[in-house]
């Protein structure tokens, strides 16, 4: 009958010419973690041809598990769950037939369109068959007609039968077309720092960088007793949830109070904002070292509150010592939202748990702070003795 297989493709990837197997070296280490983490190191085997790899010997009642976790890798444009038999031209591709009758009939309960049509498609990268693709294709066609009701159209098709015959002398048989994350590879695009908050706009920052081949480390910022132990409970249920998409992700716990206490006590509270957003930048930076990154991540969108307008954030950026990327700079927040729902992570973000940014709100926050008085109002504070203490009580998840 064949056996059960699963066919990944690569997208981007094709673009990086001589350097493409430093980007295919990254993007199988990332498949490999994410079902090592389901299946252990011996519950599959992953092979490669030419540009395309696939996952078999595995626990077949684990295949939609397997499937979901591959759509999130980035790097994977698209897979397909195939039936792996021999070519077997010598006898009329039997196999290939008997492969493709019970797709024919799946395929053909799950059919809901009136008068529905096919086509065969063969792609044959084994040269050692004369025989051309295209007579390959009407051979195998008639065994969908034996076991559907299908019509051929080949150009208004709805249903696509595949038949993949590779220089091995296998032929992968298969009809769907799961499309994958896409982008880059997980760890191509150096390393960040993540200000993971437990809202809904740094989970999806980090799956926007990460798509871009970005690896990150997560920092988070609690205020207990005003923040609780739910509450960094929900961050980590939200790093969790990230890391099917951004492979493992280190989560800094940072203790926030003592700050945020001398900030409301000695700085103007229509400040206190800003220069709660600048320590956390400068803590940021302090970790960022520490970690090898290279820039700061954060969730913010322009506009969208007091802390995130031109001047706010030019005021927070004086103090990094890194680029600061905001992958939804320009993203409203239903935009934003249909992301995190798209990944997982919008029911966790919207429970009610407070985080540090909740605590001391000021009734009227400076909208446009001008950073000179930022700075005239910070003077107010021994700003190396707070960071410091507050690097020393930090906490990794």
């Amino acid at each position: 009958m064949g056996k059960r297989v699963i066919i990944l493709r690569y997208g981007e990837i094709f673009l990086k010419g001589k350097n493409r197997s430093y980007f295919e070296s990254l993007l199988i280490k990332n498949i490999k973690f994410s079902l090592d983490r389901l299946l252990g190191e011996d519950g599959y085997t992953f092979k490669r041809s030419q540009a395309r790899y696939s996952v078999e010997d595995y626990d077949e009642l684990k295949e939609a598990e397997i499937v979901d976790r591959l759509t999130k890798v980035f790097g994977i444009h698209s897979l397909s769950v195939a039936t792996k038999v021999p070519s077997d031209a010598q006898h009329g591709f039997q196999a290939i037939k008997d492969a493709l009758a019970p797709l024919a009939e799946e395929l053909e309960e799950e059919n809901t369109r009136l008068d529905p049509t096919f086509r065969v498609t063969v792609k044959r990268a084994d040269k050692r068959i004369d025989i051309p693709s295209y007579e390959i294709a009407a051979e195998l066609a008639g065994t969908i007609f034996k076991h559907s009701s299908f019509k051929v159209d080949l150009k208004k098709y709805d249903y696509e039968f595949n038949v993949d015959i590779r220089e091995t002398g296998d032929a992968y048989v298969y009809s769907k077309v799961i499309p994958c994350a896409g982008g880059l590879p997980v760890g191509c695009s150096s390393k960040g720092i993540l200000l993971l908050s437990g809202g809904i706009d740094s989970p999806v920052a980090a799956y926007m960088m990460a798509k871009r081949g970005m690896k990150l480390v997560a920092v988070h910022f609690a205020s207990p007793p005003y923040t609780s132990e739910l509450a960094k409970q929900k961050v980590r249920r939200l790093r969790d949830i990230v890391e099917a998409y951004t492979t493992k992700m280190k989560l800094y716990v940072v203790p926030f109070t003592n700050v945020q206490l001398a900030i409301h006590e000695k700085c103007p509270a229509e400040y206190m904002i800003t220069i709660m957003r600048r320590f956390m930048t400068r803590i940021a930076t302090r970790l960022a070292n520490m970690n090898d990154c290279k820039a700061i991540v954060t969730g913010e969108s322009l506009g969208q509150v007091a802390s995130q307008t031109v001047e706010s954030m030019t005021s927070t950026e004086s103090t990094a010592g890194l680029p600061i990327f905001r992958p939804l700079i320009a993203f409203d927040k239903e935009e934003t939202m249909d992301i995190a729902k798209k990944i997982g992570t919008y029911e966790t973000s919207i429970e009610p748990y407070e985080d540090c940014c909740t605590v001391f709100l000021p009734k009227n926050p400076a909208i446009k702070p001008r950073l000179e008085r930022v700075e005239e109002a910070e003077r107010a504070l021994d700003v190396d003795a707070l960071v410091e203490e507050a690097m020393q009580g930090i906490e990794v998840l």
